[in-house]
């Protein structure tokens, strides 16, 4: 992650992979004649839709301006028509540009409260766990664990989501949406990079997907900060079968980035009956590596 440390840098990266995304007809452009040599939006279309001349733009894109003020930022934001998620990325960005020098970074707890174990606890048979915010599981109740099929397999400190969903073996079988499940991984942690480049407990992570996963390669480069809270997810497990599940992400107030991750399944349906199921796998001896809720809180360092 060599490349990002400089936030400036960072917030140009993040233009241009906008820019690409934009064709002239998204804003009512004409195409013109001839091959375009760039994917999506021209500098200078850009540039005019937002009101600000070509040259400021081409030395905000590269680093050699980093001071946007928020009307501009809003202004790019419009001609690129980005969503609430990314305008706000943009602007966390501008704002990290501005600063002389970055804050050290520090690495983020680890430790999951005994009120939120309790509540994994209270949540059974549902599937429940907490993560942190480069998606390191911190804890989780049975059913939690054992609905990643194949995880529990794993030591404790390299239990992640988003290493599951790009290197484990069972994963592109276990969601029906496998494209979709990564995309909204990246963009977790590509929101996360774009905030915070020196974060150590992305660095380490981030630099083991792009070496073993060309998929994640691939997605990193799109800059996608879009993710998603809640919703339906559909499961093809190798122990309980198919089964489509409701899921809400809710971040833990008093633990900065720390996120509980519940799914439910509506009472006397087939899904219930799965979720039970898997509550009563994830208390087997050889799933159990700590009673009931799972925790990692003893790992000697972040994924």
């Amino acid at each position: 992650m060599k490349s990002e440390q400089h936030s400036g840098t960072e917030l140009g990266r993040f233009l241009r992979a906008c820019r690409a995304r934009v064709t002239p007809e998204d804003v009512g452009l004409a195409a013109g004649s001839g091959a375009r040599r760039t994917p999506g939006l021209r500098r200078e279309e850009l540039a005019t839709l937002a009101g600000i001349s070509i040259d400021y733009y081409t030395r905000l894109e590269r680093g050699r301006e980093t001071r946007p003020s928020p009307s501009v930022v809003d202004a790019l934001a419009r001609a690129m028509r980005l969503g609430e998620e990314e305008h706000e990325h943009l602007r966390s960005l501008a704002t990290l540009a501005t600063r002389s020098a970055p804050e050290p970074a520090t690495a983020p707890s680890r430790t999951v409260r005994p009120g939120v174990k309790l509540l994994l606890e209270n949540l059974r048979p549902s599937p429940a766990y907490v993560v942190s915010r480069s998606n390191d599981i911190l804890a989780a109740n049975p059913a939690g664990l054992r609905l990643l099929a194949g995880i529990e397999e794993w030591p404790a400190k390299q239990r992640n989501i988003a290493r599951y969903v790009f290197l484990h073996p069972v994963a592109r079988d276990l969601f029906e949406d496998w494209n979709n499940q990564v995309r909204g991984c990246v963009a977790r942690l590509r929101a996360l990079a774009g905030t915070d480049p020196d974060a150590p407990d992305l660095a380490q992570l981030v630099g083991e997907l792009l070496l073993k996963s060309p998929d994640f390669a691939r997605l990193w480069e799109r800059y996608d900060v879009k993710g998603r809270t809640q919703g339906r997810k559909t499961f093809h497990h190798p122990e309980v079968g198919d089964l489509t599940l409701g899921y809400q992400s809710l971040l833990l107030e008093g633990t900065p980035g720390h996120r509980l991750l519940a799914y439910y399944a509506d009472p006397a349906t087939p899904e219930h009956d799965a979720v039970a199921l898997l509550d009563l796998l994830g208390q087997e001896p050889a799933a159990r590596t700590a009673p009931r809720a799972t925790s990692t809180d003893a790992a000697s360092s972040p994924s």
